[in-house]
């Protein structure tokens, strides 16, 4: 797929939580490990977060019944906090995510490039089933 045909997917919440708290829970890696999965039936066992440009980070998901599991990871391109990460992963696609601090709330975004295996609507659903759970884990 050329640079040109790059599909682009857009996801967003928004947190009942000051930012400080909403960035803290998004990059510490024991929260990472509680939020970082679609469905129950996925975990994030492990964790690893260097949060600066050039700093790399790693999550290992794997179906809680040890049937599947990969590692989501990749290297920084951009920190700006409480405001902005954005990152390569492995594959090259590139990801960005906002955090905009709205009093008590923090709205998130996150673009995220497509990738070919899956259909954008299963990437979508998947991604935000993610971010709905980051919301709940901030939230409980």
């Amino acid at each position: 797929m050329s640079e040109t045909q790059k599909t682009v997917i857009t996801i967003d919440t928004t947190v009942n939580a000051p930012v400080e708290k909403t960035w803290e829970f998004w990059t510490e890696p024991e929260h990472i490990k509680q939020w970082n999965n679609a469905s129950d039936d996925w975990h994030t066992p492990k964790a690893e977060n260097d949060l600066r440009v050039g700093g790399k980070f790693l999550s290992r998901m794997e179906a809680r019944d040890g049937s599947f599991g990969f590692d989501f990871e990749g290297i920084y391109d951009e920190v700006e906090p409480l405001s902005v990460i954005a990152y390569s992963l492995a594959d090259g696609r590139q990801v960005r995510t906002v955090f905009e601090s709205e009093g008590d709330q923090t709205k998130i975004t996150t673009n995220f490039d497509a990738e070919t295996q899956n259909s954008i609507e299963m990437q979508k659903g998947g991604w935000q089933a993610i971010l709905n759970n980051f919301k709940k884990h901030v939230e409980a």
